[in-house]
């Protein structure tokens, strides 16, 4: 996925798509599956309702 992907822009906002990782921090984003969203780098895993 190229960088682009994970940021939208609205006017003069730049708006995140996804989040980041609570243990990683900023820089290091969560992938999203069909039921669950995860860390590459850490293996942080929180599943989705």
């Amino acid at each position: 996925m190229a960088v682009k992907d994970y940021y939208k822009v609205e006017g003069d906002k730049v708006i995140r798509v996804n989040k980041f990782c609570p243990k990683c921090g900023p820089g290091v984003f969560l992938s999203e599956h069909k039921n669950r969203n995860a860390c590459g780098k850490c293996g942080y895993t929180e599943f989705k309702n």
